[in-house]
């Protein structure tokens, strides 16, 4: 069995690497948090449940409940109600379609571009990671159904350092840092110019708009005007 190096716990890398719903739930975790605390998440939950993970208890669960789990100190999200919520969705989903069952997502895939499709229709995976997903599925565990470098492009991509599917050792989680830091400080600064240009387009849109322009004087008006004049001089 391959064993995950995500979490930087070994308790909880085990856990992911064996248990594939715990894998999911950290990938729906994986947001706006640092990857560690989001793929350490599912061993914490697991602990505070009191047994295994099951697809079927937590879609069932009392969300107030599920919530309350997320929530107790130290939370396993930044926003532990709303990532509860997410969670219990995955696990209706996958009761729904899946039996319970996490990796009957990928072990009925016959393609790339299908596996692709099923990660991205879960609760919690846009297309982004949808992608990351299905690369760290083929990287990493060898579930590499017909097209999957090409489904999950870039990220599938051999000898790169993009995202948490090539994170395998200490070496690499630095290079995946430095490159989603590298993507921010980019991101950030294409932001920076967008008001500039904004700014400029409005200074030369306002340069060529006319000046409003003064009422003509017509010969009507000036000899309503002369005659009024004329009037006033005779009283």
């Amino acid at each position: 069995m391959t064993t995950l190096r995500l979490s930087g716990n070994p308790e909880a890398d085990k856990l992911l690497s064996k248990d594939p719903l715990a894998l999911l739930i950290g990938m729906v975790l994986d947001q706006q948090v640092p990857l560690e605390w989001a793929f350490a998440g599912p061993a914490e939950l697991r602990r505070r449940l009191g047994h295994d993970l099951d697809a079927r208890e937590i879609a069932s669960m009392d969300p107030e409940a599920l919530a309350a789990a997320f929530s107790a100190r130290p939370a396993l999200h930044r926003y532990p109600g709303s990532m509860a919520g997410r969670v219990q969705e995955l696990c209706r989903t996958l009761v729904d379609q899946y039996g319970g069952k996490a990796d009957a997502v990928w072990k009925g895939a016959k393609s790339g571009q299908e596996l692709l499709a099923r990660v991205r229709d879960l609760p919690g995976f846009g297309e982004q990671k949808a992608k990351i997903f299905v690369a760290l599925l083929g990287k990493q565990l060898g579930i590499r159904p017909d097209g999957w470098r090409q489904s999950s492009a870039p990220f599938g991509d051999p000898a790169t350092y993009c995202s948490v599917a090539d994170i395998t050792d200490a070496e690499s989680l630095d290079r995946v840092r430095a490159f989603k830091q590298e993507m921010k400080a980019k991101a950030k600064a294409a932001a920076a110019k967008t008001p500039a240009k904004k700014a400029v387009a409005k200074k030369v849109t306002a340069k060529k708009t006319p000046a409003a322009r003064k009422t003509p004087v017509t010969k009507k008006a000036v000899a309503k005007k002369k005659v009024g004049a004329s009037s006033s001089a005779s009283r």
